[in-house]
């Protein structure tokens, strides 16, 4: 793992009630408005401002030292990935909440007084977050996500509900506490998808997973890893962000699903994923995608059983809910299948 340099903030507070940790790579055409978010919020608690910087080409790192030298900056001298960049700055952050946020994503004003207030109100201490909004649009994204049995994320639509099986990476809100209780993101994600784990395990120790019934986020969505859109009507995605995606989706079904269907229910997603990779690459006349997603997905899932046994393990032992609570905000109806139908075949580059 890269070396890692830190540059301390011009000035720090005491006893920061929340570490807002931002992950960046490349970013300098979007920190500008998610660090402007953060420091208009409307709040009178101390925060502060943690930014990893992923060894970024475009000069990210002396930008933000001369634009805002308030900002807890560590700088990798190697690219680590989401995951470990959100590790390093937990581990750094001294408040008593964390908020990760996404590079390419904007806060509503309101929006940390909404999430502590909202935290304040649990009864038991949990992951939350808040309504997304396209950054283009404005359109309402999600709140919040369902999950289908393949560990697809379903976006939630509904204002009437609060519960939801996983939030978004790119706004998610926990006491720093329960971060460290459930161990972090799984560094052998690298990115994507370590919010669906997160947020499984949350609720298998017993956490909620919540959404704000008001304030939001606007986000630019796909901005950040290519892809993740709908443009005229096409779903358009990249490879690796595909690759990535369904290794580590299997990977959270493997750990977080609890019981005795667990493995009928990882066989027949297995099954399902190379039955859709062998269409496609009918379909494209292209063998590509089969290599590069489905086939690397099963793949490194069995390269990793070791890995995937002794987190399912550590994992499982921190069960506090039924089979039928832990799967109550599941859909059965697969999304892949919903998007097909609505999309076509989605657009790989």
């Amino acid at each position: 793992m890269g070396g890692l340099q830190y540059f301390p903030a011009a000035s720090r507070p005491e006893r920061p009630v929340v570490s807002v940790c931002i992950a960046n790579y490349n970013g300098v055409g979007v920190l500008e408005d998610c660090l402007a978010s953060v420091l208009s919020q409307d709040i009178d608690v101390p925060i502060e401002i943690i930014v990893h910087d992923d060894a970024s080409s475009d000069g990210s790192v002396d930008w933000i030292q001369s634009r805002y030298p308030g900002v807890e900056l560590l700088a990798s001298e190697s690219n680590v990935g989401f995951c470990i960049a959100n590790n390093r700055m937990v581990a750094h952050a001294r408040g008593e909440f964390v908020l990760l946020l996404n590079n390419d994503a904007a806060l509503f004003r309101d929006a940390i007084s909404v999430l502590l207030a909202d935290a304040g109100g649990l009864s038991t201490a949990g992951v939350l977050s808040l309504p997304q909004f396209d950054w283009e649009t404005g359109d309402l994204v999600d709140r919040g996500c369902l999950l289908d049995p393949f560990y697809n994320p379903v976006p939630n639509l509904d204002p009437g509900r609060a519960d939801v099986a996983m939030v978004i990476g790119a706004c998610l809100f926990l006491p720093r506490a329960r971060w460290q209780v459930l161990g972090g993101f799984p560094e052998t994600f690298g990115s994507l998808a370590e919010d669906v784990f997160l947020c499984c395990a949350a609720r298998l120790h017993g956490m909620p997973v919540r959404v704000a019934s008001r304030s939001g986020y606007l986000h630019r969505q796909g901005a950040s890893f290519g892809g993740n859109r709908v443009d005229g009507g096409k779903l358009r995605s990249t490879y690796r962000r595909r690759a990535l995606s369904e290794r580590n989706k299997t990977a959270a079904l493997c750990i977080c699903t609890p019981g005795i269907v667990a493995l009928p229910l990882l066989l027949l997603h297995v099954a399902l994923l190379l039955g859709e990779g062998l269409v496609l690459a009918l379909l494209k006349r292209d063998l590509r995608a089969w290599r590069e997603i489905y086939a690397n997905a099963v793949l490194q899932t069995v390269r990793q059983r070791g890995f995937l046994r002794a987190e399912r393990q550590r994992v499982q032992r921190g069960r506090a809910i039924t089979l039928r609570d832990y799967f109550r905000p599941f859909v059965l109806l697969p999304r892949k299948l919903v998007m097909l139908v609505r999309h076509g075949v989605p657009s790989l580059r």
